[in-house]
């Protein structure tokens, strides 16, 4: 689907992506299919300029619904800290995407690039999550909240999860304010 690179377009696109996931039968992933399109979109207009030609490409694969952008620049996005040190706002977009997606990633292509995302059809992944966090948070119970249904005790035995694998982290050598910038990002994304 061919586009101009212009916020009134991205609701445009975000119609044509829901009406085709639904078509699919794939409504499980259209908020998060959205929301990918939006910051592609916005990138383009960021990046390579307003009002410029660009596509969009929607496939549906085994399992996943892959999202492409395409446009006239060679210029492929990044997100490294160096680039991103004076803009708060520098590669939200890119970490939202990689937060949600199954993969993603970017190339160039003959006439431009190409920045794509794969979302899974499968909601296994945030049922995953879900019984991994219950598993430690397990082992972590405070007596008095045996029940699992005292939210001032879990939210005790979440802060003592969280605030010993920091430690652990960091005698490995990690980056405890790294990832815990990361670990929001990738909340944000995933509670959207």
């Amino acid at each position: 689907m061919p586009f101009e690179a212009a916020p009134a377009q991205l609701a445009g696109l975000r119609r044509a992506v829901r009406s085709q996931l639904d078509c699919w039968g794939a409504s499980a992933v259209v908020d998060e299919a959205e929301l990918v399109v939006t910051e592609l979109g916005a990138n383009v207009i960021e990046h390579v300029g307003r009002d410029v030609a660009a596509s969009l490409v929607l496939e549906r694969r085994k399992g996943r619904i892959r999202l492409e952008v395409h446009d006239l620049s060679h210029v492929l996005p990044t997100s490294s800290a160096e680039v991103c040190a004076e803009n708060d706002e520098c590669g939200r977009g890119l970490h939202l995407i990689a937060a949600m997606a199954y993969s993603w990633g970017s190339a160039r292509t003959a006439t431009g690039k190409v920045v794509w995302c794969e979302l899974s059809l499968k909601p296994t992944v945030r049922e995953e999550r879900l019984g991994r966090a219950a598993a430690v948070l397990s082992a972590y119970r405070q007596p008095r909240s045996t029940s699992g249904r005292d939210p001032a005790g879990l939210e005790e035995t979440v802060t003592d999860v969280i605030t010993d694998l920091l430690h652990w982290l960091s005698a490995q050598g990690g980056d405890p304010d790294g990832v815990l910038g990361r670990a929001q990002m990738h909340y944000e994304a995933e509670a959207a």
